[in-house]
Order: structure tokens, then sequence, then C-alpha cells
């Protein structure tokens, strides 16, 4: 193999590690896919060091190493994303793809989401629902409803400005909750509590922690860590937004 093909499918390799880890891939998918792709294309071996914010990989053939960093940006969570570059490298497995054409296919890729009015209508919903499912009267899911939907426009709305994630749950949780206060406000529902609980669900960072544990239980200390430290973050933020809605709205004392 040439020293310009091995430089060139090293940063095709590098470059799908790249994208699995901004979009939200746990740490031993990235190595696995990583070291797939590259013996496809032709590597002899593929060594990757992830951490926080970057990864550093090696590729080896006939004894000469190239070594690459990459700096990690976090896009938030696209399983999309992840699921294509995973199809890439079956396809690469195959035979079907080479070193160019899984080039094209890379630069095609392009982050897609559901339009705004469904995932607005879908989350006000699924609160809803747990507000049902938590022993809710109908006025408190109407109200889960729409103070949860309203909380998903805002939180919208603020990543389309680029805001802090961190400001953007913590902005986020004090309008949904400010909202879901309604029903201590006006008497039509015997469940207040449960409304205010179960509208800012759609604030769990649920997926950052499953990566976090999976990360720390596979060996990758410093990623789960990391992780874990960040959606640990994100809950305070969401907590302060609560607390802040709560004292201004008087239920906190109630």
């Amino acid at each position: 193999m040439y020293a310009e093909t091995q430089n060139d499918i090293t940063r095709l390799v590098v470059r799908s590690a790249q994208l699995l880890l901004a979009y939200g891939a746990e740490s031993d998918l990235v190595e696995e896919i990583s070291q797939r792709l590259g013996k496809a294309l032709g590597l002899a071996s593929v060594e990757l060091s992830i951490s926080s914010n970057s990864l550093v990989l090696t590729s080896l053939v006939h004894g000469r190493c190239i070594t690459t960093t990459r700096r990690i940006r976090e896009h938030g969570i696209n399983m999309m994303i992840v699921c294509e570059v995973q199809r890439i490298c079956l396809l690469a497995e195959k035979g079907i793809y080479n070193a160019k054409q899984v080039k094209r296919r890379l630069e095609r890729i392009e982050p897609k989401s559901y339009p705004a009015k469904y995932v607005i209508g879908m989350i006000g919903l699924s609160c809803a629902s747990f507000c049902h499912l938590f022993g809710g009267d109908l006025a408190s899911c109407v109200i889960t409803f729409i103070a949860s939907a309203i909380g998903m426009s805002v939180r919208l709305s603020l990543v389309k400005k680029h805001f802090n994630l961190l400001i953007i749950f913590s902005i986020t949780a004090f309008i949904t909750t400010l909202i879901a206060q309604v029903g201590y406000i006006v008497d039509i529902t015997s469940t207040p509590k449960t409304a205010m609980a179960a509208s800012v669900l759609m604030l769990v960072p649920g997926f950052p922690l499953i990566n976090a544990i999976s990360d720390m239980v596979k060996g990758h200390m410093n990623v789960g860590i990391s992780r874990w430290g960040h959606a640990t973050l994100l809950t305070l933020a969401t907590v302060i937004g609560i607390t802040l809605a709560m004292a201004l709205g008087g239920s906190l004392f109630l």
C-alpha cells in the first residue's frame, strides 16, 4: 500500500470515528467500527485512543504508522448518523464499497431531524401519558401536555440560536414548571404535583447517562466519567430552573 493511500484511508477511518462520537455513539462501538472499517479498506490494524473531547487514531501497514488527532464537538444525539456510518462499514466489509465510495458516502452524510411541529406534539403527548401513568386526572394531563409542548418549543428555539446547553435546560425547565403550576393557581385538578413532575421528564438526560455507564463498564473510564459529569450538570441546570419557577410561583412553599 502506498503512503498516500494509507493517508487517505486513515482520514476516512478517523472521520467515521469523529462522526460516531459527535452524534452520541458509545466508545466501544466507535473502536469496533473504526477497526473494522480500517481492515476492510486494507489497513493492517487501527488503534484508537478516545478522550472526552478528542480522539487519536493510529493506522499500521507494513510496519508504517500514521497517527492523526481530531477534536470532537458534540452535535447532540442522532442515531441516524450512527446507523449510516455502521452501514458504510458493512458495505466496505462486503467489498461493495472501496475507499473512494466510502469517502463519497461520508461526505454526503447530513444530520436530519423531524419537523419541529411533530416533535413538539409528540413530546407533549408523551409527557401527558406519563402524567396519566402517575395517576394524574384528565385536567392534570391537559396541563402537562400544554406545559411540556410550550417548553419543548422554547428548547428548540434556543437550540437554533446556539445557546449553551446548560442554559437551554435551565430556561426550558423554568418555563415548563411555571406553566405547569396553573393547577395550584386555578382549582381545576386534584393532582397538580403530578403535572409538575411529568411535564419536565423531557429534560431527563437518559441517553448520556446510559452511554456513561456503558463506557465505564466496558473500560472507557475517562470518557464515561466525562459523560456522567455532563449529564449531572444538565440535571443540575434543570433543577435550578424548576426551583426558581416554583419559588416564583409560590408552589415551593406549599
